[in-house]
């Protein structure tokens, strides 16, 4: 077995070269201690071995996380502190293989979700309680310089921001009684963001969708459901205008009727899965939907694999091998293994801080 050897040098903390591709990191930002969670993943003979291996002081409760293609930038947003900081930057300088000391900025809002446009020139973040979607240009150094754009369309619980894999659109998820899906244009220089006709898709009642994945080939977008507890599934047209497919569910007539809702979804990097969580506020009703994507892009269900308390956040390892859960009510990260034919095997769970709702993989 490998062993680690971790050097603080000066307040950074300076990791030998990877021999191999074998192992991977997650990051997880803690409302709790206010730290971003390095956890070290590396498989072994009796499955997957995890262990905390640096906490990134960011002074402010984390609550989202996005990175760059290279996995060596890292945006966190979340509660503010005393002094106002609710935004922080966290490099991994490759060469050095050292993480560098936190920026910590101010932002208008703490936002419930980030991403960055495909070339990487703009971040998206969506304020959940207001329902307001901010666009900021970045500096090559990957603090913001200005709002490029700002959605204020009047509706609350926008979940997710997400541009399409041709940078050309963005669409925005609400849920609950504001069930909607909005549409636009995106333009990739200025960070412009313009409503198509129409501007809301109108998601069939009581589905809720909330976050969002892409097809890596077709023309396909899955959201998960919050309400509806499944994935519905939309076209994409040429002009960007979506329209509702279908839905497909895990779930069978087991399902409570209310105090459950879905989270996170994600298709795997090769496309060939996806799966979904199910939080059971108020039951014992927690899991990850899994399905196999059909040729066609259809969901073909796989059933259920039983998680601890409230899966929020979910992340694929670099190499898809793996599924990495966040348990909000558990206070645990819990790692898949996924197979062949797409079923779930739990392979490690970790005790962390509490209420950890996203995650990232490096």
């Amino acid at each position: 077995m490998k062993i680690l050897l971790l050097a603080i040098l000066g307040g950074v903390v300076v990791l030998p070269a990877r021999a191999e591709d074998s192992f991977f990191r997650i990051l997880a930002p803690s409302r709790e201690s206010r730290k971003l969670l390095v956890i070290h993943a590396e498989p072994t003979d009796d499955g997957l071995q995890l262990r905390t291996v640096h906490k990134v002081n960011i002074t402010f409760g984390g609550r989202s996380i996005a990175r760059n293609r290279a996995g060596t930038r890292f945006f966190i947003s979340g509660r503010a502190n005393s002094i106002g900081e609710n935004w922080a930057i966290v490099d991994f300088d490759e060469a050095k293989r050292t993480w560098k000391r936190p920026r910590t900025f101010t932002m208008p809002r703490d936002y419930s979700y980030l991403s960055l446009d495909r070339e990487e020139r703009f971040l998206l973040a969506c304020n959940y309680g207001e329902g307001v979607v901010d666009v900021f240009r970045l500096r090559e150094d990957g603090a913001r310089e200005e709002l490029a754009a700002s959605l204020q369309e009047g509706r609350k619980s926008a979940h997710c921001v997400l541009v399409s894999p041709d940078n050309r659109f963005l669409y925005i998820p609400y849920v609950k009684e504001n069930n909607a899906l909005y549409q636009y244009s995106f333009d990739a220089a200025s960070g412009e963001v313009k409503p198509l006709d129409p501007l809301n898709v109108n998601p069939p009642e009581g589905t809720g969708p909330r976050h969002l994945a892409y097809h890596p080939k077709l023309p396909l977008l899955y959201f998960s459901e919050e309400q509806g507890l499944g994935v519905s599934i939309y076209r994409q047209g040429e002009d960007g205008k979506l329209a509702f497919w279908k839905s497909a569910s895990a779930v069978g007539d087991e399902a409570p009727a209310e105090g459950v809702s879905s989270s996170d979804i994600l298709l795997t990097p090769d496309g060939r899965f996806a799966y979904a969580g199910i939080r059971g506020h108020k039951h014992d009703f927690d899991f990850i939907a899994g399905y196999a994507v059909q040729p066609d892009g259809d969901l073909k269900p796989l059933g259920l694999t039983k998680t601890g308390k409230i899966p929020w956040g979910l992340a694929a390892s670099p190499d898809g091998r793996y599924l990495v859960v966040t348990e909000f009510g558990e206070g645990a990260l819990s790692v898949y293994q996924i197979g062949a034919d797409g079923k779930l095997t739990r392979a490690a769970t970790l005790e962390v801080d509490k209420q950890i709702s996203d995650v990232e993989t490096r």
